[in-house]
């Protein structure tokens, strides 16, 4: 587990410590991607047993939807982004090279986490998050607003091509990049630090580790077929 970094409990995981035969070796947490049920289930109870009770995962649909937990372990409908502001609620957002986010809110208690893919990012997911969080606040609240941004490929390794690069930078400029021979590719994290920034997040922790060049990782541009990873964070527990 990597600790976000955040005053609640919170964690990325790795691909190390589950139950997931190859190649989702070893703690895939994905339903969706072909790996077995009963091991994708032991994988998650060890991720709920980490964050210290159950875990509610999204169901990634690459847009800015948003749905709200208010029971531990509650199913939630398809969405990129989950909020609650329910002590003791724990939500995640999967990904295997796309963007996992972790917010809270310092006035509520109130924590997100968004899953923020390509379109995602050019549609505005990091927005709709922070809006969930704030909708959530009661009238003249004020607190701080901290975020905590998981591994996922970096601005080398995700090539695509010029016109779909020149579209997401049309609206976040710092996600264009290259890859090392030239090519044109995109930099999602750096795009997803600097709207949070924008957004007025003073705290924000970016763990750098690239998907696709850490073997530790899950990476779907790098493997096909593999597993994803999760960012977890539980409401209402205080570690800081």
């Amino acid at each position: 587990m990597i600790d976000a970094g955040l005053p609640v409990r919170a964690f990325f995981t790795t691909r190390r410590g589950g139950s997931s035969a190859p190649p989702y070796d070893s703690l895939n947490l994905a339903t969706h991607v072909g790996d077995d049920p009963d091991a994708v289930a032991l994988n998650r109870a060890t991720v709920s047993a980490a964050v210290g009770g159950p875990v509610s995962f999204l169901h990634a649909e690459h847009g800015i939807g948003v749905a709200e937990v208010l029971e531990p372990g509650a199913e939630p409908p398809p969405a990129d982004v989950l909020v609650t502001r329910v002590p003791g609620v724990a939500i995640a957002a999967i990904a295997a090279d796309c963007v996992p986010i972790l917010l809270h809110d310092a006035a509520t208690g109130a924590v997100a986490a968004a899953h923020a893919g390509r379109e995602g990012v050019y549609l505005g997911v990091v927005d709709a998050a922070v809006a969930a969080l704030l909708d959530l606040r009661p009238q003249r609240a004020h607190g701080d607003l901290s975020a905590s941004i998981g591994p996922s490929i970096c601005g080398r390794c995700y090539e695509v091509p010029a016109d779909m690069r020149e579209r997401v930078a049309s609206r976040h400029p710092t996600a264009r990049s290259e890859t090392p021979s030239g090519t044109p590719a995109l930099d999602l994290p750096r795009a997803v630090e600097t709207r949070l920034g924008e957004l007025g997040f003073a705290d924000v922790v970016r763990h750098m580790a690239c998907t696709a060049e850490e073997p530790s990782l899950f990476s779907h541009r790098r493997d096909g077929v593999t597993g994803r990873i999760a960012g977890v964070v539980m409401c209402g527990v205080s570690v800081r």
